[in-house]
């Protein structure tokens, strides 16, 4: 379970920033602003939580923060129970964090790089390989299970970078926007885990720009603007007070009418 509290994030902007940004709704005069604005939520074992919002919104800062990767400004995080301020170590511990921003060693095989991420978190030889053995095959990928990671397709690299993501079998598992560039192929096997990770029970949350991909994985959704929640509840409650004629239309229908 991810239990989030009004959660902060302020950053400081550059000189330049603020001369760029002079009179920008949300900059202060002492040239803060808050990326996250004192948001809320919880996330449940064995559903899907979905984060959207556009460009900026705040999606990103806030997975890093549960994911330990950045310290919140105030307020509180709990993962499987954990409080991640205070005990990130444990956290990362039960938690797989998947990002773009984290890049794949061009020089290293898949083999390799799972191998190197099982270790760090200390698995025995015989649970790493069955547990490696099973999300490549799922996966499909040991066609290239021994070719190194510079000679990849985009596809074939974030499936790498899934499976060491979750090769010790986290109960916590955090994806920003998982598939995005990739194939219908690919993008498929990806949303397919996803799911699979629902039904072992695991707690699930995970960020895109896919519309589509929200209504055929989540159960739980938030739609952040501006650093705030301008919505939080079950799928279903979003569907069924839907204005729009589909998904797009109605997230940009609540995008528009939120508060300036």
């Amino acid at each position: 379970m991810i239990v989030v509290k009004d959660l902060r994030k302020t950053f400081k902007l550059s000189r330049q920033q603020k001369r760029e940004l002079k009179n920008t709704p949300g900059v202060r005069a002492d040239g803060t602003v808050d990326a996250v604005a004192g948001i809320s939520f919880t996330c449940q074992p064995g559903r899907i939580f979905s984060l959207i919002g556009p460009n900026g919104a705040g999606k990103t800062t806030a997975l890093r923060m549960i994911a330990t990767l950045l310290k919140p400004t105030s307020g509180s995080i709990e993962v499987a129970g954990i409080d991640a301020v205070k005990h990130p170590q444990d956290v990362r511990r039960r938690l797989g964090f998947l990002t773009g921003t984290t890049k794949l060693y061009d020089r290293l095989t898949p083999n390799e790089i799972v191998k190197y991420y099982a270790d760090l978190h200390g698995m025995e030889k015989s649970v790493f390989e069955k547990r490696k053995d099973e999300l490549f095959t799922l996966l499909d990928m040991n066609d290239f299970a021994k070719r190194r990671i510079g000679k990849l397709s985009t596809g074939m690299r974030q499936k790498v970078s899934i499976v060491r993501t979750i090769i010790h079998d986290p109960e916590i598992v955090v994806f920003d926007e998982p598939t995005v560039g990739l194939d219908v192929i690919t993008a498929k096997n990806i949303i397919d885990l996803i799911r699979r990770c629902k039904q072992e029970g695991k707690t699930v949350i995970f960020s895109t720009h896919i519309m589509g991909e929200v209504s055929l994985l989540s159960d739980d959704t938030a739609i952040i603007h501006k650093g705030k929640l301008i919505f939080c509840g079950a799928y279903s409650e979003f569907a069924h007070q839907m204005q729009g004629r589909s998904i797009e239309e109605e997230f940009i229908r609540l995008i528009e009418g939120a508060p300036r």
